[in-house]
């Protein structure tokens, strides 16, 4: 079975690389790359830091020395406490990826299961995340159920 491993700063390009196959596969936008150096910096920064809100797995692939093959990323969020919750640290996957030729093979499961593993460790209650349709049968699997979304959006 895959190795799941913690990203490291080395695998940033990588990282950003597979953030795109997911951007490109959900979202109707601009495939352009040219965000990529830009991000780098601020990503090497964030992998390097394994104390931080922020985490991602990945799994080497198996065929290309140097490229991975499957990616999950989240934060740990603080939200006020509540009844049931009152800490208020809430985890947010907000990027999972699997190389087109790597697909059906448990890697986004497997990296899935460490990070819910991480967010348990540092004390979420809960995980968040949004899903394409392709991917909603996996999340539910894990014990993920659909709530209603009342989400606004501003972009600043």
């Amino acid at each position: 079975m895959s190795v799941v491993r913690r990203a490291l700063p080395e695998d940033a390009a990588e990282v950003l690389r597979l953030r795109q196959v997911m951007i490109d596969s959900v979202f109707a936008s601009d495939p352009s790359i040219a965000w990529h150096g830009e991000s780098l910096p601020t990503l090497r920064a964030k992998l390097g830091d394994p104390e931080g809100d922020f985490t991602a797995f990945v799994v080497d692939h198996p065929e290309r020395p140097g490229a991975l093959a499957c990616l999950v990323a989240g934060t740990i969020d603080y939200r006020i406490g509540k009844a049931g919750d009152p800490q208020g640290r809430v985890g947010f996957v907000f990027s999972v990826a699997t190389d087109p030729d790597a697909r059906r093979r448990g890697y986004a499961r497997a990296c899935m299961s460490t990070l819910l593993e991480w967010f348990r460790e540092r004390g979420a209650r809960r995980v968040q995340l949004t899903a394409s349709p392709e991917a909603e049968p996996l999340y539910v699997s894990l014990g993920f159920r659909p709530k209603p979304d009342p989400l606004l959006e501003l972009a600043l």
